[in-house]
Formats: structure tokens, C-alpha cells, sequence
């Protein structure tokens, strides 16, 4: 089985000549735009994953008796490992969910050995940043560059009551294209879907190293109950309540356990698979999903006023990870150097603590 998947080297990545200066660029506009949001919240916000849902503790647990090519890097060994999750909007602003965008779900894994990336050496932390949706609406860098500097520099200028016209056409035109088995990154990124966030499924989009190999990842929910919110279609109404999400993640998390599994795609193909375009779907009937292991958020009160002031102290970053677990390709090389930089600004500049945490009894009852 193994050999039916590519190998990791580094010259799997191939940086364009003036990557440098377009993640540069990328950073720029990303501190001009928390300049922006500064000056509307009196704070310093995310410039992406700005408004929260909820923070939850848990634990990871790595599956037994895992294929070689799967049993790799984190998941090399059967294990439970403590975990902080948050949940968020994906968007650098805070603003009515009646804006359906898409919707992140990240995770801080504790107490982890083996060789970190240069820039987190001397950490025990890995963290894995996903959101809804299988790809990205940019293919890289540069486009990314292009489409933040165009739309998320101008997106606080313009008025909630048009974003939410936005969001709904292309909520209704992506709802079009899903029926006939199609899909739009950009129209699922400004009109994702009403689903309660606790029943989505989330996934990195871009291609990280999996030890000897090379995967995407994802969490999907499982349990009994958020199974039945999906079935249901249990829908978010942000028309009604302007932080449902945060409403119907509470409200969850206060009655039931929530259970995801962990999933890797691994890669077979670098042609139809590539590392460089994050647009580019990843053939699940050629490579599906497989579990690797079992996230459980049991019930908590998930975002508490001690939890609200809590998790904007925390920084979930792709440039916190094992060697392992390498973010690659051109969008990933960038997150490496804005996901740092722009967290420090913020939690610097908003007077919070900086260090990664080492227990989950720091995260607040």
C-alpha cells in the first residue's frame, strides 16, 4: 500500500522567483488591514478567524494498530493527547452571522515530542488550522495577495446590510451548483452554508507533510447527535440572532460531547495532486479520507466571559508544528511567515500573553 504514495522531499515545493517579496506584500496588507479593524474595534483582531464561536478543551486520541503509511509523524504511535480547540468565522472582522461565510475549526495539541519546525524549536505544541471546505479560493501566494488586497482591505468599508445580500446570492448560486455536483470555492468562502458549525466538517485545504508522505487533513463530526443536526439539516438563522453560531456552539456544548474523527488524504499523483495550487481538488475516489484518530470536546461551557478574554490570547498557527507535519506549498510558505508576525502585533499590541500554553487547566472553567 505504501508504495502507492509520493514520497516527501523537500523539492516536492518549487518557490516562484519572487515569492519573497509577494509574502512580504502579503504581509503588508495584512498589517494595513489590522490598522483598519483597529480603528473600528479599538483592538487588535485576527486578520483571519476574527470572530469567535467557541474555545473547548479535549484530548486526541491516536488510533491503535495504524499502517505504516499512516502511522506518521503525530500519529506514529497510539496515544491520547490533551487538545484546545476554537471554533470561528473565518473572515478578519467581527460581524453578523447573518454574513454566511465560511467557518474555521482549529486545534492546539499539547504535550508533543519530536523535532519542530526552526521557527517553533524548544515548543510542545502542533496546531492544525482548518476550515470548511475542501480547497481554497486561491491557487497561491500571488493570487491570494492579489484577491486580500481587493477584497479584505475594503471589506470592513462596506456596509453589513450589502455583505449579507452578497452572502445569500452566493449561498443560493453554491446550493445551485452543489445539486448538479458542482462547487465554487469563492461563493462557498462568501456564502457558506447555514449548517450548525458543530455538524460541518473541516479540512486544512492546503497539502501539509505527513511524515514520509504528503496529505491533506480534515475532522468530521461523528457522534450520534451531531450526525442528527446534519440529517436534520438543523439550520443557523444569523438573521435572527447576529452571533448564532456562537448561540448554537454553546448551547451544543453545554448539553452534549461532541466526537470528530481525524482524517488524511494522502497524496498519490503531484500532477493531479499538486502542492502548489491550493484550488486544485484532491480525487477522493483516488485517494479517500482515512482515520487516523478520534477528537472528543466533552460538555463545557465553551465560550464564558473568562474563555472570551482567554482565547484571544492564543495564537493557532500553522508555523506551530512538528518537521512532520510541514505546511507546503506557496499559500503555506506565506501563513509561515504572516501566522508569527501577525499574531505577535495583535497579542502585543492588544498587552496579552504571548506564551504557548502547556496545560489545558491554564484554558479557564
Amino acid at each position: 500500500m505504501a508504495s502507492l504514495y509520493v514520497d516527501y522531499h523537500p523539492e516536492v515545493e518549487q518557490p516562484i522567483d519572487d515569492e519573497q517579496q509577494i509574502i512580504a506584500d502579503i504581509l503588508a496588507s495584512m498589517q494595513r488591514l489590522d490598522q483598519r479593524t483597529h480603528s473600528m474595534y479599538g483592538q487588535h483582531v485576527r486578520v483571519s478567524h476574527g470572530k469567535s464561536h467557541g474555545l473547548a478543551v479535549g484530548q486526541l486520541t491516536v488510533s491503535d494498530n495504524l499502517p505504516t503509511h499512516l502511522a506518521q509523524g503525530l500519529f506514529a504511535k497510539p496515544a491520547t493527547y490533551p487538545i484546545i480547540a476554537r471554533l470561528a468565522n473565518v473572515p478578519g472582522e467581527i460581524t453578523t452571522d447573518a454574513v454566511n461565510t465560511q467557518r474555521g475549526f482549529s486545534f492546539k495539541v499539547l504535550n508533543v515530542e519530536g523535532l519542530m519546525i526552526e521557527s517553533h524549536l524548544g515548543q510542545t505544541t502542533q496546531d492544525f488550522v482548518l476550515d470548511t471546505g475542501t480547497t481554497f479560493g486561491a491557487p497561491d501566494a500571488k493570487a491570494f495577495f492579489i484577491q486580500h488586497r481587493a477584497l479584505m482591505e475594503y471589506a470592513p468599508k462596506i456596509p453589513a446590510s450589502v455583505k449579507e445580500v452578497v452572502s445569500d446570492l452566493s449561498r443560493v448560486t453554491n446550493e445551485a451548483l452543489n445539486a448538479v455536483g458542482l462547487n465554487s470555492p469563492k461563493l462557498d468562502f462568501f456564502g457558506s452554508s447555514r449548517i450548525h458549525p458543530l455538524a460541518e466538517a473541516y479540512y486544512s485545504q492546503a497539502a501539509i507533510r505527513y511524515g514520509q508522505y504528503i496529505a491533506k487533513l480534515a475532522v468530521v463530526p461523528v457522534s450520534p447527535a451531531q450526525k442528527d443536526l446534519a440529517e436534520h439539516q438543523v439550520a443557523i438563522d444569523g438573521d435572527k440572532d447576529p452571533n448564532a453560531l456562537r448561540t448554537a456552539t454553546v448551547s451544543y456544548l453545554r448539553d452534549h460531547d461532541a466526537e470528530f474523527e481525524v482524517r488524511v488524504q494522502l497524496c498519490t499523483d503531484l500532477t493531479q495532486m499538486p502542492v502548489e495550487d491550493t484550488s486544485v481538488e484532491w480525487d477522493q475516489e483516488k485517494s479517500p479520507y482515512l482515520t487516523v484518530g478520534k477528537l472528543r470536546l466533552p460538555k463545557q461551557d465553551a465560550y464564558s466571559p473568562a474563555r472570551q478574554q482567554y482565547v484571544d490570547s492564543l495564537s493557532f498557527s500553522v508555523a506551530h508544528t512538528l518537521a512532520d507535519h510541514r505546511p507546503l506549498g506557496s499559500l503555506m510558505r506565506a501563513r509561515l511567515v504572516a501566522y508569527p508576525a501577525m499574531a505577535q502585533l495583535r497579542r502585543q499590541g492588544n498587552h496579552e500573553r504571548t506564551a504557548e500554553p502547556v496545560s489545558i487547566d491554564e484554558v479557564p472553567a
